[in-house]
């Protein structure tokens, strides 16, 4: 048998797939390394085909990763091109929690990750507050209890927990107590179920958190992180504590 022997089919498309990929990196590469503002035309298919040296098939793959993480998409028609987007951090949230879910990160694991963060997020909202960051943080406290008034016992600590980590001005912080907090969510609606959820035990359990979420708030406007950190401690641990009474 003589000349090249073509590539088998299988072989070839994991082979556009991985350059697709590649493109799809070089193209972030250079929105985050230029400084490319969101709403900036990166460049037309035809150049960008040019830019990167690949297939028409190979690039058009390429977009549609780079559209999957929200980076970009491709805009038809005249002027149109592959325009720079805001990626969502929704995305990478529940990409991450789908992940965590499948390997079965245990309770346990889950516990610890989302103190040593929550922790830090204390300590830095604390040192860094402002006269906005106080009145965000009351503001979360009223809707809180607004819910709990009108029975609502479920979903209602996360946002708290998201402030006060968006108040810590570390935008890693913030992603992963999102992450965390809805794997612990996750963990409750489990062992407590549905239609359970919002009966009167539960509402107990969800004054008593407002009551820690209060104390919490009330040590970061003081500007007091060490007793911050304490009270959410003793928070986390009262959390963990009943759901293995009500496993």
């Amino acid at each position: 048998m003589t000349g090249e022997q073509k590539p088998k089919p299988g072989r070839a498309r994991t082979g556009n797939r991985r350059l697709a990929e590649k493109v799809a990196e070089l193209i972030e590469n250079d929105i985050i390394e230029n400084g490319v503002q969101i709403g900036s035309v990166l460049g037309s298919e035809t150049d960008l085909i040019e830019r990167y040296g690949v297939s028409r098939a190979v690039f058009r793959e390429a977009v549609r990763l780079v559209e999957h993480q929200q980076i970009a998409s491709m805009r038809p028609g005249p002027g149109g091109g592959l325009v720079v987007t805001e990626p969502d951090p929704g995305v990478v949230r529940n990409a991450a929690r789908v992940y965590l879910r499948h390997v079965a990160v245990s309770r346990q694991n889950l516990f610890e990750a989302r103190m040593a963060l929550e922790l830090a997020a204390i300590a830095a909202a604390a040192d860094k507050l402002t006269e906005s960051g106080i009145t965000v943080l009351k503001d979360a406290l009223r809707v809180e209890a607004e819910l709990i008034e009108q029975g609502v016992a479920r979903g209602h600590a996360r946002n708290l927990h998201r402030v006060i980590a968006e108040l810590a001005g570390n935008a890693a912080i913030t992603l992963f107590v999102e992450v965390l907090a809805q794997l612990d969510e996750d963990f409750v609606q489990r062992e407590w179920g549905a239609p359970e959820a919002d009966g009167e035990g539960h509402l107990d359990a969800a004054r008593e958190s407002h009551e820690a979420h209060e104390a919490i708030v009330a040590a970061i406007v003081a500007g007091d992180g060490s007793l911050g950190q304490y009270r959410m401690r003793r928070h986390l641990q009262a959390i963990a504590a009943l759901l293995e009474q009500d496993a």
